[in-house]
């Protein structure tokens, strides 16, 4: 029971992430199904789903493969705990203080560009095609799970054996599919009801959880100061 309690503790960590990160509805994903759900119904719209689930999931494994050895040095481990700090709570604002569903970034214009080339040589017709593009594309996705995968290294909440990352992988593909199997049957069968409102209160919860999550990073940031200077 003592061997599987870090790959538990892997996997859960892997599923609450993806269904935090995957109901933010800062790309085009959400977006995508609330329209096309809507439209061609709750297949067509979980297809969408699950081709962001396996290119999200895809980006959180590479992640996790090249942080591995690199947050393994005491010093990359402060910086990385900083800059989860100050990533969460500003994408936290961000979110909390949405008045829409779409929040505006950076990366957004690149992504679009980026978006526009891999759509030009690939041509994406089908559903889970649609989607896996449209999270390729998306440049914050990437930066967002080496953010976190460094984090959950660093805080040694996914172990540093390759079965606690896979267990974390796992998690992140169950939590993003589960998430977009929700919202998809929702718009299908919600006939107007699930809309760009339960989105933005969903975004302003997030927000509200990236915050939080900020703030006890930023507590643990100062223990651990204060630790030193004694």
């Amino acid at each position: 029971m003592a061997g599987t309690h870090p790959i538990f503790m892997a996997g859960l960590a892997g599923f609450l992430c993806a269904v935090v990160f995957a109901s933010i509805p800062v790309g085009p994903i959400n977006l995508t199904i609330l329209n096309e759900g809507a439209q061609r119904g709750f297949l067509w719209a979980l297809f969408i789903g699950l081709g962001a689930a396996v290119m999200d999931t895809t980006y959180c494994a590479i992640s996790f493969t090249g942080m591995a050895h690199f947050v393994d040095h005491g010093f990359v481990q402060a910086f990385m705990q900083v800059m989860s700090f100050v990533f969460l709570l500003f994408l936290g604002c961000k979110f909390l203080l949405a008045q829409s569903v779409k929040v505006a970034t950076k990366l957004d214009t690149a992504s679009e560009k980026l978006e526009a080339r891999i759509g030009q040589r690939i041509h994406p017709h089908s559903a889970f095609a649609t989607g896996f593009v449209r999270v390729m594309a998306n440049l914050g996705v990437l930066v967002a799970w080496v953010m976190v995968s460094a984090n959950l290294v660093s805080h040694n909440i996914v172990a540093d054996v390759w079965p606690a990352r896979a267990a974390c992988v796992a998690g992140v593909f169950s939590g993003a599919t589960l998430w977009f199997l929700v919202l998809s049957f929702g718009v299908s069968r919600g006939h107007g009801r699930f809309g760009e409102k339960t989105l933005l209160r969903l975004q302003h919860l997030s927000g509200l959880c990236l915050i939080t999550t900020a703030l006890v990073e930023g507590i643990k940031i100062a223990l651990d100061l204060t630790k030193h200077k004694l």
